[in-house]
């Protein structure tokens, strides 16, 4: 899977870019603040439609504009694709693949999968379960279709039962459509709950190999996952998921009503991170939290080429900014193949790659 070039025109800090890319390592350097990690989020935004830093696209519109234009060709699966993505603040977005409108982002998955490192990214470890939960959506929706189109409609449904949740009292009536969101939401996230834990399964058969080499052998990384209580094996199929999450819906069905907060469902799910048997969120140091973190990337692109047959597209902004020399080294080594993007203040740090380029970004231009 290679990305050939990019397009943007109001991204950010970006006026108007054009580049093309090695097809081995991208170098990104330059001082901070001048848009080396723009146009990683850039790259990422095509895979799933989702910024790593913004919840709305109006974020992602330069000051002053009231559009934004970002249009990458990219090959993989033996094919030449053209993806573009149409951002406005007024009517909203457009995503187009080779020409033709796509009618949501979940059409967006399979064409470019990408991995992206960056140091928000020790959240991943140290926040709640939403951090995980995001991890989790991301690597899925890029290699399953109807994963993606579950979870745009159980976020859907989340938000509407919310609002019937909170605004019962004033208006019971609205009470009468409550069992059918409930159906509803069980049946879209026994899907969610099916997909995910396969891929928390999938996750620790790479993961901790990955970390105990990263680490020196000195470190045990465990994964687990949780979900809703009643569900007894979430590996199984959804259709048998479903009336397990129905049994935990009417358990807590007075209890959603006296809190006015949807309390039930895979919203809540979390991927438990332990090393030698302690909850990283609660005891790893800033190094084991950066090292279990990079790990589940890694562990999350080996799977991603075991799937497509091709390695995703790599993308690490800072990556080795607070690793010492041998995580350094580590890190370098474990990247050879596929295609890379790797920003840096310091060049010295990637001499190490061979071939591909390098380029330095001043202002929102790249030199």
């Amino acid at each position: 899977m290679i990305l050939r070039s990019i397009e943007l025109d109001f991204w950010r800090n970006y006026p108007h870019l054009e580049a093309s890319f090695s097809p081995t390592v991208n170098v990104i350097c330059g001082d901070n603040a001048q848009g080396k990690t723009n146009l990683l989020e850039a790259i990422a935004y095509l895979s799933t439609a989702r910024s790593h830093r913004s919840r709305y696209d109006r974020e992602l519109i330069a000051f002053g504009v009231d559009h934004a234009f970002v249009k990458a060709e990219v090959f993989t699966r033996e094919r030449e694709f053209t993806l573009e993505a149409r951002l406005s603040r007024g009517r909203g977005r457009q995503l187009f693949s080779n020409g033709v409108r796509l009618k949501n982002s979940a059409e967006l998955s399979g064409i470019l999968t990408t991995v992206l490192f960056c140091p928000e990214d020790l959240y991943l470890i140290r926040e709640g379960a939403a951090e995980r939960r995001r991890f989790l959506d991301e690597c899925i929706c890029q290699l399953r279709p109807r994963y993606a189109a579950a979870l745009g409609e159980y976020r859907r449904l989340h938000e509407q039962k919310t609002r019937i949740l909170r605004d019962w009292p004033e208006h019971p009536s609205l009470l009468e459509t409550l069992d059918d969101f409930n159906l509803r939401m069980a049946q879209t996230g026994a899907i969610l709950i099916h997909y995910r834990a396969h891929f928390v399964r999938r996750l620790l058969e790479v993961t901790p190999a990955i970390h105990r080499e990263f680490s020196g052998a000195r470190e045990e990384l465990t994964l687990r996952y949780e979900t809703v209580s009643t569900v007894t094996d979430p590996l199984r199929p959804p259709r048998e998921i479903l009336p397990e999450l129905l049994s935990h819906q009417e358990r807590h069905r007075q209890a959603e009503l006296d809190a006015r907060q949807c309390l039930s469902g895979p919203h809540k799910d979390d991927l438990v991170v332990e090393l030698d048997g302690r909850s990283a969120k609660s005891f790893a140091s800033q190094g084991q939290t950066r090292t279990a973190a990079l790990s589940l990337k890694l562990g999350s692109r080996e799977i991603f080429r075991q799937e497509t047959g091709e390695w995703p597209v790599l993308l690490l902004d800072d990556v080795l900014s607070e690793l010492d020399e041998r995580r350094q080294d580590f890190v370098l080594s474990r990247i050879s193949g596929g295609q890379v993007f790797i920003t840096c203040c310091e060049a010295d740090k990637t001499r190490r790659l061979q071939g591909g380029k390098a380029f330095c970004v001043r202002s929102g231009a790249l030199v």
